[in-house]
């Protein structure tokens, strides 16, 4: 199967033609949607950010496999702050980097949509807002925000996965807005989805029970191989992914990061559940696109 691809509306409305293909794979891609010029300015204004973090504030290893991130309260109170999570195999036996600092971090979230100027005004984009109203967002909310590295040679792999399993609403409502930053490509760890598979009911809950980070398994069938898709897309594609479709890259073992901008939306009319993990303070509320 082949994902269709679109060249970006000038304005981010989508035409029929593009809700249709959104509705039937649960994956869009809009090829030109960022400009280089942007997608250069937000790579500096990340680099700023890690020039400017402390090692010795925190060394939380972000990994889908080991997920030794969930007992750490740095990730746990990250959905109200600016965090830096490095890389597994960015630390020495010893505890310490084994690589430059620019080089060790896995991502940086999951608020710098909101706390960082230039992210918030990237992220408030009129046409990112005309994308998820064309896609039926009826009250558009942004939740989550994530800048991913890929370092090279080490870009930790990211399982099979449905982001409504980590951001959950009643009814299900989230979707994730990827950017890419860089040239995405199997060389260097790109997406890969199941298209069509978004029409499955969710396969895992990772919520709080009793106080502690669980996953709840609800289907323990492992998604299959079979079908998958790489989506390999030049700088400033935008790829829209429905919360239910599973989705996942594989570690980059190539000497080319693969930097990316993730950013994931739920529906104000529909309702967050007080287990979901990301959690965001008391005097922080959601806001829109329009601020």
């Amino acid at each position: 199967m082949v994902v269709q691809r679109f060249q970006a509306p000038i304005d981010g409305k989508l035409s029929a033609e593009m809700t249709a293909a959104y509705e039937r794979d649960g994956v869009l891609v809009l090829e030109g949607m960022v400009p280089r010029r942007d997608c250069q300015a937000l790579m500096r204004r990340a680099g700023e950010l890690v020039e400017g973090f402390d090692t010795s504030e925190s060394a939380t290893v972000f990994s889908t496999t080991t997920r030794s991130h969930d007992r750490d309260e740095y990730f746990r109170t990250s959905g109200g702050r600016i965090r830096f999570f490095l890389e597994e195999g960015a630390i020495a036996a010893d505890g310490a980097l084994n690589r430059e600092k620019s080089q060790c971090i896995n991502k940086v979230g999951h608020a710098l949509h909101d706390l960082d100027p230039v992210f918030d005004a990237f992220s408030r984009d009129r046409r990112l807002s005309a994308v998820a109203q064309s896609i039926g967002c009826a009250r558009p909310l942004l939740l989550q925000s994530m800048y991913i590295f890929k370092q090279p040679n080490i870009g930790g792999e990211v399982t099979w996965h449905q982001d409504s399993t980590y951001l959950y609403t009643e009814p299900l409502s989230v979707f994730g807005l990827w950017i890419a930053l860089e040239d995405a490509t199997i060389e260097n760890g790109c997406l890969w989805a199941l298209p069509g598979r978004h029409l499955e009911p969710l396969r895992n809950r990772y919520r709080y029970v009793d106080g502690k980070l669980t996953t709840e398994v609800l289907n323990p069938e492992k998604w299959p191989e079979e079908g998958k898709v790489p989506l390999e897309v030049p700088q400033g594609t935008l790829v829209v992914l429905h919360g239910s479709l599973p989705h996942r890259s594989d570690t980059n073992f190539s000497g080319k990061s693969r930097h990316a901008y993730a950013l994931h939306v739920i529906d104000g009319a529909c309702r967050y559940t007080d287990d979901n993990w990301l959690r965001r303070p008391a005097d922080m509320p959601l806001r829109g696109f329009d601020g």
